[in-house]
């Protein structure tokens, strides 16, 4: 019953909601293992000029969304 009530005071303080920051911080850790297993398996990982300006702006983009919401969702 304690525990009840804790998290309906928890709930009742509101706050701001975390949610897109972990869901960023998921997407960019996946995507980050997904670049580490492929550059140790294909030899000629990325595969040319367009593939590896799109790795890197793809892994800048999650860069700075994380960074961004971390300092929207901060209290």
């Amino acid at each position: 019953m304690e525990l009840a009530q804790a998290l309906l005071v928890l709930a009742a303080e509101g706050g701001r909601d975390h949610t897109p920051f972990y869901l960023v911080g998921v997407a960019f850790g996946a995507w980050a293992v997904f670049i580490g297993i492929a550059g140790m398996r294909l030899p000629a990982f990325p595969g040319g000029r367009g593939a590896g300006i799109a790795i890197y702006a793809v892994s800048l983009l999650l860069a700075v969304a994380a960074m961004a919401l971390a300092v929207i969702v901060a209290e």
